[in-house]
Formats: C-alpha cells, sequence, structure tokens
C-alpha cells in the first residue's frame, strides 16, 4: 500500500466524517485478528493513556522521561499538527512515509493505564455526561493492573474509582507529584529568558532525590499532566525498569510537544505568536488562564478557527474577551466551521475580521500586531498546524 493510500484508508474509517456512523467500538475484531497474528502486541510493554485534555502532553512527557533513561520508545497520539506520521514517533522521530505504509494500531495490554483530565468533548460518540464519558475513558483499566489519574469532577472520580474495584486494579495517585500553587507559592514559577520561550521550573522531591523540573509545557494545568507522566515514571521504576530521578529531571526538560502553548518569539519583521490547539472549553479555560496570567495588559490578536462539531458558542465567549481583534478563519478540513458560522455561533460582541485561508488570517494578524503585539492562534489542532505550516515551523 502506499503512503497516499494508507492516508485515505485511515481517514474513511474516521466516524466525524462517515456518512454513517457507528457507534460500535468494541475491539474484538481487532482482537481476532491479533489472535490470527499470535498476538505481537504482548511482546512489548506499553502504557495506554486516556482523557480529555493532556493525553499527548502526558504521553510526550513519559516518552522522554524513558528515552532520558536510556530505553527505545514508541509513541502513538492522534491527531496530528501537519503530517500524519507524527503520530507514530519511534524515540521522538515520526516514521518515515514508507513506514507510515506498514504500520497499524495495535490493542495492548498495558503495564499501566493513566487516566488525565475528563470533560465534555466528541459527546456524539461518548456520552452527554461526564459520568459517561469517564465510563468510556475507564475503559483502558485492565483486570489485577495498575491506574495512574487525579483527582477530578466528582463524577468523573465515582466512575473510575468503581471502575478500579470492579476491576481489581490498583490505583496510584499522582498528587505527591502536582507542586503547591498559590499566590504565597514562592518556589514555583514561569520563568522567561530573553529571546527565549518560557518554561515551568520547581523543586520536586522524586524518588528520594531533590531535583529541580524545567518544563517546556507551559501552564498550570500542565503541572497535572507532568505530575501523571512522573508518577508513571516512578511506577515503570519499581516494576524494574531503568529510571531514575535524574532521568526524569532530564526527560521532563527534553520534552517537545509542539502547538501547545508554543510560543514563538519576535523575529525579523515578525510579532511574537502563540500557538495552542485549545479546541473545547475545558482547553480554552486552560488558555485563558496562562494568557491572563503571562500576557496581561498585552495587545492580543486572535487568529481563530474551529470544528464545527465543537461547543464553538462557549470556547468564544470564554477566549474572545481578552483579544484586541479577532480573525477568524477555517482550516483545509472538511469539518472546519466557515467564518460566518462562527460569527453567528458567539454571544461576543464585537467586528470579527473573516479571512477565506488560513495564510490570510496569518498576513494579516501579522499586520494588525506590529512589533508590540502578540498574535494567539487557536481553536483547533488542524488551524495551529496549517498556520505552523504556513510559517515554516517544523513540528
Amino acid at each position: 500500500m502506499s503512503y497516499q493510500a494508507a492516508i485515505s484508508r485511515m481517514y474513511a474509517l474516521g466516524h466525524e466524517l462517515a456518512q454513517s456512523p457507528s457507534r460500535k467500538f468494541d475491539l474484538a475484531h481487532m482482537r481476532m485478528l491479533l489472535s490470527a497474528l499470535d498476538n505481537p502486541e504482548r511482546r512489548f510493554p506499553a502504557v495506554l493513556i486516556a482523557g480529555t485534555n493532556g493525553k499527548g502532553s502526558t504521553a510526550a512527557t513519559l516518552a522522554a522521561i524513558m528515552q532520558a533513561a536510556g530505553l527505545s520508545t514508541g509513541l502513538y497520539t492522534s491527531p496530528h499538527l501537519i503530517r500524519i506520521n507524527e503520530r507514530i514517533r519511534i524515540n521522538g522521530e515520526a516514521v518515515s512515509d514508507d513506514s507510515f505504509a506498514m504500520l497499524h494500531d495495535n490493542v495492548v495490554n498495558p503495564l499501566i493505564s493513566v487516566i488525565t483530565d475528563i470533560s465534555l468533548d466528541h459527546q456524539k460518540f461518548l456520552g452527554d455526561t461526564v459520568g459517561e464519558i469517564a465510563r468510556e475513558k475507564a475503559g483502558i483499566i485492565r483486570h489485577g493492573g495498575v491506574v495512574v489519574t487525579l483527582p477530578q469532577q466528582p463524577q468523573a472520580n465515582d466512575v473510575i474509582g468503581n471502575a478500579i474495584l470492579e476491576a481489581g486494579a490498583r490505583g496510584i495517585s499522582a498528587v505527591p507529584y502536582v507542586p503547591p500553587v498559590s499566590p504565597l507559592s514562592q518556589e514555583y514559577a514561569t520563568v522567561s529568558f530573553p529571546g527565549a520561550v518560557p518554561v515551568e521550573r520547581y523543586p520536586l522531591q522524586v524518588m528520594g532525590e531533590q531535583i529541580t523540573i524545567e518544563s517546556p509545557l507551559i501552564g498550570r494545568h500542565q503541572l497535572r499532566n507532568l505530575a501523571l507522566a512522573i508518577t508513571t515514571s516512578a511506577e515503570l521504576a519499581r516494576q524494574g525498569f531503568p529510571v531514575t530521578a535524574r532521568s526524569i529531571e532530564t526527560g521532563v526538560r527534553n520534552t517537545h510537544w509542539s502547538g501547545r502553548f508554543q510560543v514563538l518569539p519576535v523575529g525579523d519583521s515578525r510579532p511574537q505568536f502563540v500557538f495552542d490547539a485549545a479546541h473545547n472549553p475545558a482547553g480554552a479555560w486552560a488558555l485563558r488562564s496562562t494568557l491572563s496570567t503571562l500576557y496581561e495588559g498585552k495587545r492580543l490578536i486572535f487568529v481563530f478557527g474551529v470544528m464545527r462539531d465543537k461547543a464553538m458558542g462557549e470556547i468564544t465567549e470564554i477566549l474572545f474577551p481578552l483579544a484586541e481583534r479577532v480573525i477568524l478563519t477555517q482550516a483545509e478540513n472538511p469539518r472546519s466551521a466557515t467564518p460566518d458560522e462562527i460569527r453567528r455561533s458567539t454571544r461576543v460582541l464585537g467586528d470579527f475580521e473573516e479571512t477565506a485561508s488560513v495564510q490570510a488570517a496569518i498576513e494579516q494578524a501579522q499586520d494588525l500586531a506590529g512589533v508590540d503585539g502578540t498574535v494567539v492562534v487557536t481553536g483547533s489542532i488542524y488551524l495551529v498546524g496549517e498556520a505552523m505550516n504556513q510559517l515554516g515551523i517544523k513540528v
């Protein structure tokens, strides 16, 4: 199968674009296939990560920590920013076109299951309440397995707790690795260096050693994702993997996860950019919190596009009040809402610019921002990826 044929075949399986989407999400057919192949998925140790937000950040951090510990890692995430190959990474590098055409997803029996924060998203497929969505995410819990998670909404806590009990699994809380963050906290800080991107810095006691966390994943919501990755790493060390406190420190520092509050510093005749793939209300609140903390009083020009099956009105009401100007656009994706659809969905008053292409939106945003403004590109991972591609940013 060619690379393009593999891409076309995979997209044809997507529930969001299917003409007659099925709600049958079980893996019976995949298990039959794997059984016929003598279960290759049982020949390597794996960690499964589920949740609404933070899955990719947690997975990327965990993979970087395992690499720092000297292990060879494979990472599968979805969706992608620019090229579909990004979904499958070997030791941090996206697979080649030829390799992608030969690979497919696996059903695995994980050493550890990780559940990140759960909120409303994909209701058409997962359910209309946090509890229903949590029940779907808890499907990664295995009988007698290990589950790493954090306290969250009561509905989700109840479902996850019951699922752990029913499976006879061992639950591990990542709370000990979440740093204390309050107005009086002097240990936690977002550190910015001239001409460079900011990092989150704080001391942490890990596996009996004091280390310094320096994470390029910005925002207080990322502290929870980091805690999940660190807790999972410590549990893997307990299971015999060569993970140390120093490899955790190094791995966190080396983590790269594009499009998540990614700051592109000011360049020649170009303003500063912030790229963030927030695409649901919870992600929008996280972005708003981070922007309000780091860019208080600054001029923000938003380039915004969203998929039409998302909570457009709620997301715009969260984000648009921060912007001096908003440019509405749409990514080259059949699910993208048009600028007119976005404008009609929002109750935020104001004059919105509308452009037919992401390239035009970026050019207009740069003109509006000038040298002292910041362009914020958000609303969809596909929009962020297209904008980064237009600016020649490598993922």
